[in-house]
């Protein structure tokens, strides 16, 4: 069953995975959608071959869906929704020249998973800093265990959207919820976003363990713990600690951490293997987000002083020059502990 209602304008920025197969979701259901990427030869194939050759490639895309290279004064302006599907590090200097052209009602849907370097913003810290505070009740996080070509193929999926204002809250969930693409409401933005961002960390740590040989034990007990260093952090960032049991917490993090179809649990497989970090980003084919993530998050957590032991690992491996095998077994031999603190 398609969502019912008359059609929104909606303009979705990044022509990747997930903003090529968000744009033709909102396309097939009849919404009036145009995508914005840098690529003229991605754009040029979306509008006249109805693809995009890079990401996605095997999909057939809406007829309907519009592919530009130009965000004109006009197409921000009319822009009912602005979806954001770009990485995190490219955030804000997207943002910072189409800030002044959205009008004020503009809904943000923000897809984008990833911490910035530097400031330790999460997106929708970003973006309200780039758009003005007035835009703080129309920013709306979207996240869920959702890989982008199962939502092209139609497979079912569930995801939630979060706003501290209920409106903006329901019309995005009027605008993307279908009966293959359930979304729910919560009004935690910041677990959702915390969540979002730190399970890619944790999905290269279980994807190291799985190219070592490790097995479906270890690769549980990484799950379970990461899941609990997840909601030490986002607590200490003023989430609700039960965001972290639904869709866009323990659901996402499941997804992210079990399926060779997470680049990030690739690239941690390949690291796993003995391959180098930089040939491993050289032939990944996309971004993977828990890579820039990771370096964020460890200096983030040294900021709170949270018991973070995975996101230390993975940024001793990624940065600090340390093996995939010395890294794990700086886990197996940490000291014993209680699995619940009470302090």
């Amino acid at each position: 069953m398609s969502n019912p209602g008359i059609p929104r304008k909606t303009l979705v920025l990044g022509t990747g995975n997930f903003g090529t197969c968000l744009a033709n979701h909102l396309a097939h259901q009849g919404h009036d959608v145009k995508i914005w990427g840098r690529s003229s030869e991605i754009v040029d194939s979306i509008n006249i071959k109805h693809r995009n050759p890079k990401y996605l490639a095997q999909i057939e895309l809406d007829p309907r869906l519009k592919a530009t290279v130009d965000l004109d004064a006009k197409t921000l302006k009319e822009a009912e929704f602005l979806v954001l599907a770009i990485p995190t590090q490219s955030l804000r200097q997207v943002l910072r020249p189409i800030a002044k052209l959205l009008a004020e009602d503009c809904i943000i849907v923000c897809a984008v998973k990833g911490i910035e370097n530097d400031t330790f913003c999460f997106p929708i810290q970003i973006i309200e800093q780039e758009l003005g505070p007035h835009s703080k009740d129309k920013i709306v996080v979207l996240s869920g265990p959702s890989f982008a070509i199962e939502v092209a193929e139609k497979q079912p999926t569930a995801v939630s959207v979060a706003c501290k204002n209920p409106d903006s809250n329901r019309q995005t969930q009027a605008l993307f919820h279908t009966s293959l693409f359930r979304v729910y409401t919560t009004d935690d933005p910041i677990g959702l976003e915390v969540a979002g961002s730190l399970k890619n960390v944790i999905a290269i740590a279980t994807g190291a363990a799985a190219g070592l040989g490790f097995q479906q034990n270890a690769r549980a007990a990484l799950l379970a713990r990461g899941l609990a260093e997840i909601a030490r952090i986002g607590t200490a960032l003023g989430a609700n600690p039960l965001t972290f049991m639904g869709l866009g917490g323990v659901g996402d993090l499941f997804l992210t951490c079990t399926s060779e179809k997470s680049r990030n649990y690739t690239v941690g497989y390949r690291l796993g293997q003995g391959e180098s970090l930089d040939a491993v980003l050289k032939t990944l084919g996309s971004v993977a987000e828990g890579v820039s993530t990771t370096k964020a998050a460890f200096e983030l957590c040294e900021k709170l002083k949270v018991d973070s032991p995975i996101v230390h690992v993975v940024y001793a491996v990624l940065y600090g020059g340390s093996t995939v095998s010395s890294g794990l077994l700086l886990l197996l031999n940490r000291e014993m502990k209680a699995e619940i603190s009470h302090s």
